[in-house]
């Protein structure tokens, strides 16, 4: 059984997780938090280099859509150039806009992977929702209170898990 705030990856940026690794996971489909995993908060838009990404997953035929706990509002004007499937508010770990995506790509659930940059709601969301999940650490994380608190808990988990995969390999 999977260990639910264990990812089924990690890897050192969303980067990785390009076209040829998606589909060598047997990926139709990857499901993208925005904050922190693809831009930071202050960039209200895609950076170059992830219009780039986001277009190489496009022409291979990886289905992409955007997944956030935050506003409607930072969501919208985010995917404003890409009209990609996306949903804001999205009260994860709660599995609802996970379940919206799956309908709307008609992929099934092991053809999809989600990628996040937190365990408590992105990794927990893609495991009750049976999809794969894909972790990145933040790349500039808030400093205030609650943020630093969530993430003194994920440390541990995350330092566990990184030992049990290189015992494993």
């Amino acid at each position: 059984m999977k260990h639910l705030f264990f990812p089924d990856d990690y890897q050192p940026n969303i980067y990785h997780y390009d076209a040829e690794y998606l589909k060598s996971l047997g990926k139709k489909a990857l499901l993208c938090d925005i904050d922190n995993t693809l831009v930071t908060y202050d960039d209200p838009d895609p950076t170059p280099d992830l219009l780039q990404w986001l277009l190489s997953l496009k022409e291979a035929g990886i289905v992409v859509g955007f997944i956030s706990n935050n506003s409607a509002e930072r969501v919208d004007r985010f995917n404003a150039s890409l009209q990609y499937f996306a949903a804001a508010d999205a009260h994860k770990p709660l599995t609802r806009e996970l379940r919206h995506f799956i309908v709307e790509t008609g992929c099934k659930k092991e053809e999809i992977a989600h990628v996040g940059d937190q365990i408590f709601t992105d990794v927990w969301m893609a495991h009750a929702g049976g999809v794969t999940a894909l972790l990145v650490p933040p790349i500039r994380d808030k400093t205030t209170f609650f943020f630093r608190a969530k993430r003194l808990l994920e440390k541990p988990i995350l330092a566990l898990y990184l030992k049990k995969r290189s015992q494993e390999k």
